[in-house]
Formats: C-alpha cells, sequence, structure tokens
C-alpha cells in the first residue's frame, strides 16, 4: 500500500510538470504570433520615423533606421513569407538604403500574392524611376490608374518630374 502511494504521488508530480510544460509552450506559441505582430508595427513606425528624417535630408540617420526598421520586417517576414505588406515593406526599406536588386525581388514576390497591392505598386515604380526604367515605371502607373488613390499621384508626380 505503501510504493502504491508513492507511485502515485511521484505519477501526480510528473503529470503537473508535464501540464506546466505545456503550457508553457502554448504561450510561447502564442508569443511567436505577438512578437510577429510587434516587429512589424514596430518596423512600420521605425520608417515614419526615418521618413522625417529624410525630408528634414538627414540621410545618413534616415539610412541607419530603415535599416533598422528591415531588421524588424526581417522578423515578421520569417513568421509570415506570404504576406504582402510585409514584402512591401521588405522592397520599401530596402529600396531606401539602396538595395535596389534585393527591393525588387520583394515588390514583385508580393505582386505575385496580390497584383493590384497599391504600395507595392506605386513603390515599384519609384524603385524603376530611381534605376531608369521609365518605361516599367509607367507600366506601374497604368496598374494604378483607377484605383483613385494617393499611390497614383504620388508615382505620377515622380515620373513627370523625371
Amino acid at each position: 500500500m505503501h510504493y502504491s502511494i508513492k507511485k502515485t504521488i511521484f505519477v501526480l508530480f510528473v503529470a503537473s510538470i508535464f501540464y506546466q510544460y505545456s503550457n508553457f509552450s502554448l504561450a510561447a506559441g502564442n508569443d511567436s504570433s505577438e512578437n510577429y505582430m510587434d516587429s512589424y508595427s514596430e518596423g512600420k513606425k521605425i520608417v515614419l520615423r526615418a521618413n522625417k528624417l529624410e525630408k528634414k535630408n538627414k540621410i545618413e540617420k534616415a539610412n541607419k533606421l530603415y535599416t533598422k526598421a528591415l531588421e524588424k520586417f526581417e522578423q515578421s517576414y520569417k513568421t509570415d513569407r506570404n504576406n504582402p505588406d510585409v514584402l512591401n515593406y521588405l522592397g520599401f526599406t530596402l529600396r531606401k538604403i539602396g538595395k535596389f536588386d534585393e527591393a525588387e525581388k520583394f515588390y514583385n514576390a508580393g505582386l505575385k500574392i496580390k497584383p493590384d497591392h497599391s504600395g507595392i505598386n506605386e513603390y515599384l515604380g519609384e524603385l524603376y524611376v530611381q534605376t531608369n526604367r521609365l518605361g516599367l515605371a509607367k507600366e506601374r502607373l497604368e496598374v494604378l490608374k483607377n484605383c483613385n488613390c494617393e499611390e497614383y499621384q504620388e508615382l505620377k508626380k515622380v515620373i513627370e518630374s523625371k
């Protein structure tokens, strides 16, 4: 009888440890999706700060922030490789720091998922202008023509200023 009680206590002890560990694992699993959203949101906030610095012609400081934002979007990309918004921001930050080839790959990956994504179309058009491919930029503008969106006007302005 004494042996049976010890065995029962041992089994309950092991079961309670397993239960605590499994709850910890589940919490960690939920945490990764929160980290994904946190990284994405933090990246967007950093981009806004970098844009303000860029408008003040503080390019070096802006580039440091774009690089920091890029790291945040790369963290999000590890969790969700098929989110066109994440792909857009990866392309955007890479373009801003001068990595045009890499940026173009992310923009194109985003367009494969969502061909009418207004942000990607605008920013890819801007990349084409920056890399002297005006014909391709005009193709992106044509995609945006009927969207009645700010992105159309922004890209049109960039193309016309070239």
